[in-house]
């Protein structure tokens, strides 16, 4: 299911993916699309694509990976993507390539707050099911909650996936993407990300 429908998706939206590479070039210095890495099924790194909202570099600069509520390094055409969660578009490509799944966990970075390793074999249960574009985490608060409320979701989400639960979050998924709810991370969230990074060093999430 998850490959029929990206596929007749990507076939249908193809031409707004050209529409918004337009709208970024113009806008902005740099690719049109982002690339990075992630975990996916069992541990696995993947590429994941999204277009890019921000400066060149950004990870580098100011917050590094974390964003914020008027964040500088968002460009124009950026707050517009992000608040119709446009920019997610492109991950179509990836769950049609198996990467990803409509529905899961968030993908996670590959070095934080932990490496795969790092994680305890409880924690692990999360990428015991591909990530998803859309969650349980993400029509529950997605990133107005802060990184172990989003993480403990995703564990409960895997203890309890079924169809049903996948259409009640796609259908959940709507509603919260026409409010525009949630779309910023918290501004206190790079100190919270600080705190969580301390169970790399053997505390429990």
């Amino acid at each position: 299911m998850d490959i029929l429908f990206s596929g007749l998706l990507l076939l249908i939206t193809w031409p707004l993916f050209i529409i918004i590479v337009i709208f970024i070039r113009l806008d902005s210095k740099g690719p049109a699309i982002f690339i990075q890495k992630r975990l996916t099924l069992n541990g696995r790194t993947f590429n994941m694509l999204k277009f890019r909202t921000m400066i060149i570099n950004a990870e580098t600069q100011g917050t590094g990976v974390y964003s914020f509520e008027n964040d500088p390094r968002i460009t124009r055409i950026g707050h517009i993507l992000r608040k119709s969660s446009l920019d997610e578009l492109l991950q179509l490509i990836n769950v049609f390539k198996g990467d990803m799944s409509f529905v899961g966990p968030r993908p996670v970075l590959t070095y934080h707050p932990c490496t795969y390793e790092e994680y305890t074999y409880e924690e692990k249960q999360v990428f015991s099911v591909r990530p998803g574009i859309t969650g349980w985490a993400q029509i529950n608060g997605r990133n107005a909650v802060d990184w172990v409320q989003r993480f403990e979701m995703n564990e409960w989400y895997v203890s309890h996936v079924s169809f049903s639960l996948d259409l009640r979050i796609i259908l959940s998924t709507f509603r919260q993407v026409f409010s525009k709810k949630d779309i910023m991370i918290r501004n206190e969230t790079a100190k919270e990300f600080k705190e969580v990074k301390n169970h790399c060093d053997g505390e429990k999430l």
